[in-house]
């Protein structure tokens, strides 16, 4: 027989600790009954403090009141609830996490809540680092919740700056509807891609903007915003300036040239003056045909 010692078993503690997810349990009433390692970390309140508060007083922001109360109605309705939810952690500072909360029952009575989170910018932040388009987390309220260095690279906008803040403020207002159009989850479109106006070192770039919903269940959603340049507008603009200026050089020699032949229809003697007045009149038409139809 094996007399050796068995090796210890780890604790439920040690446990939930290793899953690197902050891991909550309250009772029906919000009052916090459990608060790993990982929860000291994320939210910043050591587990002696958080222990007996409420859980609203600890993580969750006035802004996601509302929707705190819609996660309790499906729990006591015997659903789990996952997505993305705004929370606060004790410096009052609001982070966009990945939260799963589900019920723990007795009976089909619920008698209890165990959530887990994670910081939803450290989860998504190495893959849209390696993205060369702009990546931009938006929270349900449409706030930036986390940035990729490359909306610094590509259209000047510091990450500081950005966090924090509604994306319309750097939308052209007169494309503000569409990019609500893109946001909009209702009804659901399998493809959300537009194209529009945003501020870069003072003017207007024409960009393209790639929507995705971080999750699909009811409740509060985060969105990922793909920003890139949009080469195709980029292009049509620049067809733009060079027709103007085209446009523009034209219209100059063509006035210069009917002058030149108001100029010898003056003096020209009859036998050349029906050719000059036919020339005189050919100038005139297309000096009117590119006033009138070839516009810049």
């Amino acid at each position: 027989m094996d007399t050796k010692a068995l090796p210890p078993r780890p604790s439920a503690d040690e446990l939930l600790d290793a899953l690197g997810h902050a891991v909550i349990a309250t009772d029906t009433q919000g009052t916090v009954l459990s608060w790993n390692g990982a929860a000291e970390q994320l939210y910043g309140w050591p587990a002696a403090e958080a222990v007996g508060r409420d859980i609203a007083e600890v993580t969750v922001p006035e802004l996601s009141r509302k929707a705190a109360e819609e996660i309790m109605t499906a729990l006591r309705d015997g659903r789990s609830w996952s997505g993305g939810f705004p929370v606060r952690n004790r410096s009052g500072a609001v982070l966009h996490a990945l939260v799963t909360d589900s019920g723990v029952y007795r009976d089909g009575k619920l008698i209890g809540i165990v959530g887990a989170s994670l910081n939803l910018g450290d989860a998504v932040r190495h893959l849209m680092e390696r993205s060369s388009d702009a990546a931009v987390l938006l929270d349900a309220n449409h706030l930036v919740s986390y940035a990729s260095p490359a909306v610094a690279t590509l259209f000047g906008w510091a990450v500081d700056e950005v966090m924090g803040t509604p994306l319309t403020d750097r939308i052209h207002p007169e494309d503000h509807h569409a990019f609500g159009e893109l946001l909009a989850t209702d009804p659901p479109r399998a493809e959300r891609i537009g194209e529009l106006r945003v501020r870069t070192d003072g003017a207007w770039t024409w960009v393209e903007v790639a929507v995705t919903d971080l999750y699909a269940q009811p409740g509060p959603q985060g969105q990922v915003c793909n920003i890139r340049r949009s080469e195709r507008l980029t292009r049509l603009e620049e067809r733009e300036r060079i027709l103007e200026a085209v446009h523009s050089e034209v219209l100059q020699d063509l006035f210069a040239a009917a002058l030149e032949l108001d100029r010898a229809l003056a003096h020209a003697p009859s036998s050349s003056a029906v050719r000059i007045h036919g020339a005189r009149d050919a100038v005139g038409r297309a000096m009117r045909t590119l006033r009138e139809v070839v516009k810049p």
